[in-house]
């Protein structure tokens, strides 16, 4: 069952929180190899579960009543081991809740595991030092990608029917689109994010719900949602109450990027929106306009940056503790100047800007989640996507800058390649228009799925 059928058959006594919870934990245990739960406590969790029973019994109502939860392991769940796969938190137990898992468990949500992510949610594979490889559900030679692999893994796995990630530079719209679920990246601000670890990243990462079908997306996203004093960067959400039908809508191709995309995926997009315009939605093919020096490579060094303020001292102290690919990276924070990060500061301004250009004129914006399935769990990134040798990070083009504009954004599922293998759509809007966004992206997945 999704999210909303388990409240529903919970909240009328059909099944009890604890039955549920028992079966997810269940489920994970016999799911050990994908390696998608870190972290399971399951004491805990049929407690809370049991008092989920209690207060139904009390006449309460909870919109999540008794639905089974994994939470990225880098957001904070009190009395939770929370490690951000890293090992200098290895045995760190959260004081607190974040503010985010304290709203999903007031909804009556029951947190039975913590996903998996790479180390400090900061590599676009999901593993660790301390926890290895997570497992694509398809196939167990391949990465979901990351960093809420473990997250997506585990909905596309059926072992829960929602996940809450992190997402700050599309950590939980890749993985879901590499398994063939949906990943939320809300609008900057519009679910609290604190209280938690410091971040890496600028004034980018949020926190996004991860589920099988956009409504129990929307479901988590509103429990979630709203002004917190706590949170100085918590923001105001439009209603959402708009003509769908007037919506402007673009599609672009390759987001206005010189990047190699499988023709799987280019075939399919293709024919998706060429299908929404037989239905009756008018969508225009146009690309953003990138200002000159708007790349990844200009926005890495804010992310290198961020590492090395946070953990540059334990990096020179004993790097052999970290990834080896994050220690790359701390290393290169440690080696930049201020200039190369206020050009960084500089391109992510100049992204704002262009994306609030285009948002002058449409309404959403159509482009792929990612250029290519999954790959090789021992690789980076694919070394070829369409027959062209690529950098470790070709696939990643499409989500951040997303981040950088700090905008909503949605993958959905939207077909396979010829090994089976999902691939996802991308759905953008302007930034507060997240409730328009989801609803928009309820009537393109009943036109994909019928």
């Amino acid at each position: 069952m999704n999210a909303r059928e388990i409240a529903a058959t919970v909240s009328a006594r059909k099944a009890s929180a604890v039955e549920t919870a028992r079966d997810a934990l269940d489920r994970i245990a016999a799911a050990q190899a994908l390696n998608a739960v870190v972290t399971v406590n399951a004491e805990v969790s049929l407690a809370e579960a049991a008092m989920i029973d209690h207060r139904l019994q009390g006449g309460e109502h909870m919109p999540l009543a008794g639905v089974p939860i994994v939470i990225k392991d880098n957001i904070w769940v009190d009395g939770w081991r929370v490690t951000q796969g890293s090992r200098l938190f290895s045995g760190f137990v959260a004081p607190r809740d974040a503010i985010a898992v304290e709203r999903l468990k007031r909804a009556g949500a029951v947190v039975v595991g913590m996903g998996a992510t790479s180390e400090f949610a900061s590599k676009g594979v999901t593993t660790s030092p301390l926890f290895g490889p997570t497992r694509h559900p398809l196939d167990p030679e391949l990465t979901p990608g990351g960093s809420s692999g473990g997250p997506a893994t585990a909905v596309a796995a059926n072992l829960v029917p929602l996940a809450i990630g992190t997402d700050a530079g599309g950590s939980s719209r890749r993985p879901p689109a590499h398994v063939g679920v949906v990943g939320f990246k809300p609008s900057y601000g519009a679910i609290p994010y604190g209280p938690g670890f410091a971040e890496p990243f600028f004034d980018i990462s949020v926190i996004a719900p991860i589920a099988r079908n956009v409504a129990d997306a929307a479901l988590a996203f509103e429990t979630m949602a709203g002004l917190d004093p706590r949170d100085s960067d918590s923001t105001w959400v439009e209603s959402g109450d708009v003509d769908l039908a007037g919506l402007r809508v673009a599609f672009s191709p390759k987001l206005g990027l010189d990047t190699p995309v499988d023709p799987a995926i280019a075939g399919r997009l293709e024919v998706l929106v060429e299908h929404l315009g037989t239905r009756g939605q008018r969508i225009v093919r146009r690309d953003p306009v990138w200002p000159p020096g708007a790349t990844e490579e200009a926005l890495m060094p804010l992310q290198h940056a961020g590492l090395a303020a946070l953990y540059g001292a334990d990096f020179q102290q004993d790097p052999g503790q970290f990834d080896p690919d994050v220690a790359r990276q701390i290393e290169r924070g440690l080696a930049l100047r201020g200039p190369e990060v206020a050009a960084g500061l500089g391109a992510s301004a100049a992204i704002r800007a262009a994306f609030a250009e285009f948002f002058g004129e449409f309404d959403l914006l159509l482009a792929p989640t990612v250029p290519c399935v999954a790959w090789p769990l021992v690789q980076l990134g694919p070394k070829m996507i369409d027959g062209t040798e690529v950098a470790p990070r070709a696939h990643a083009v499409f989500t951040p800058f997303v981040n950088h504009a700090r905008l909503p954004a949605i993958s959905i599922p939207c077909g396979h390649d010829a090994s089976g293998l999902p691939f996802g759509l991308q759905i953008i809007a302007r930034r507060g228009r997240d409730r328009m966004l989801l609803r928009a992206t309820m009537r393109i997945e009943a036109e994909i799925h019928p």
